[in-house]
């Protein structure tokens, strides 16, 4: 089976992180994509962030009617600080059938170069990019790269900062949120 990692914070989830997982899901060759819910770092303090479980559930409640997007915790219990290269190699040990890729935005790939262990990563996993409106230039190395895959993804500019100023602000984001998820941060007061 072939799994697209999704790595982030989510803190929220929205409906841009859901149609490029749907649609890498639905329009490449993955058999699932995999939300990778990134741990706050017991090393920083970060007041906007939510804790842990909390995003896991929202990931989850976004989830839980598309057959082919899964929420995951795999990063709650590895050491930190921790590298993309750590979750992979413990990824592949734990599900040695699967094959596991990245899924990153154009914007991040700007930045690879500098990642723990990038050569290991682009030598035994694809890369899905999905595009972003993003300055700055990608290094030559990966334009051609044959395991990096670029996805003809829509293109969303909607971020979870974003709706974070917006509920502060007291706006109304919830076309921008699964209902479920908006109904959690509703009901819990996140991000007052």
């Amino acid at each position: 089976m072939k799994i697209g990692l999704y790595f982030g914070t989510f803190n929220p989830i929205h409906m841009g992180h859901l149609t490029i997982a749907n649609h890498l899901a639905e329009h490449s060759d993955l058999d699932q994509v995999w939300f990778v819910v990134t741990p706050l770092s017991p090393f920083k303090k970060k007041s906007s962030l939510l804790d842990n479980y909390h995003r896991l559930e929202m990931v989850y409640l976004a989830t839980k009617s598309y057959d082919k997007l899964r929420p995951s915790d795999i990063e709650f219990g590895l050491k930190q600080p921790n590298y993309t290269i750590d979750t992979l190699t413990y990824l592949q040990e734990k599900h040695p059938n699967h094959e596991f890729a990245l899924i990153m935005g154009e914007d991040n790939l700007k930045s690879f170069h500098k990642w723990k262990n990038y050569e290991i990563i682009l030598e035994n996993h694809n890369i899905y990019v999905y595009p972003r409106i993003s300055k700055g230039k990608i290094e030559t190395q990966f334009n051609d790269h044959p395991k990096i895959i670029r996805v003809d993804a829509p293109i969303m500019e909607l971020s979870s900062t974003f709706i974070r100023q917006e509920i502060k602000d007291q706006k109304n984001v919830r076309p921008m949120l699964p209902e479920d998820v908006w109904k959690l941060i509703d009901e819990m007061n996140f991000y007052r």
